[in-house]
């Protein structure tokens, strides 16, 4: 935690800052990357989130309380510029953010960035049946394999909050792939 307050202050301090970031970036990019992929499917959207998500991470890097993991604190900014992107795309397009996932799914085949088969689309297209909270919790669990404290943190709630959800996902998602 002591080299994490450390790495804070290179990155608040104007004269290692441009070093300190470029570490914050070399460092969370994959995972983030991963992360937004996950959310809102596109990669060329997914580039976009990220590259907001580094923008916010520099903007509000000040307001930063350090009460969570610095991980957790850009993850949850991440996790809240995917949804407001799919929500702001859904709205441009005058459709449901459903709506808009199953199109992008259905677009997935085409996208050279995408290497699942037949079996993963249909999962994607079971998790887009899932609340929001649902599919946040099932997609950092078991796509970036996040312990429950970890989501905890990141999405403000309870680790058994988060059991019960996963468990409903799951649930959910067996029986949408089993009847289709």
């Amino acid at each position: 935690m002591r080299d994490e307050k450390e790495f804070i202050q290179q990155l608040l301090n104007p004269q290692t800052q441009n070093t300190a970031f470029k570490k914050l970036i070399s460092d969370y990019q994959r995972p983030l990357y991963s992360h937004i992929r996950n959310i809102v499917l596109n990669h060329d959207d997914t580039d976009d989130v990220l590259q907001n998500t580094f923008v916010k991470v520099f903007q509000y890097l000040k307001n930063f309380k350090g009460e969570s993991k610095l991980f957790s604190w850009m993850y949850r900014i991440a996790t809240n510029e995917a949804l407001t992107f799919l929500s702001q795309k859904a709205k441009l397009k005058g459709i449901s953010s459903e709506e808009l996932q199953n199109k992008t799914i259905d677009n997935l085949k085409s996208d050279v960035y995408f290497d699942g088969d037949e079996i993963q689309i249909k999962l994607q297209k079971a998790i887009v049946m899932l609340p929001e909270k649902q599919q946040l919790v099932f997609k950092m669990k078991y796509f970036e394999e996040l312990k429950y404290e970890e989501i905890a943190e990141i999405l403000g709630t309870s680790v058994g909050a988060l059991k019960a959800s996963y468990h409903h996902a799951v649930k959910k998602i067996e029986i949408y792939v089993t009847s289709n």
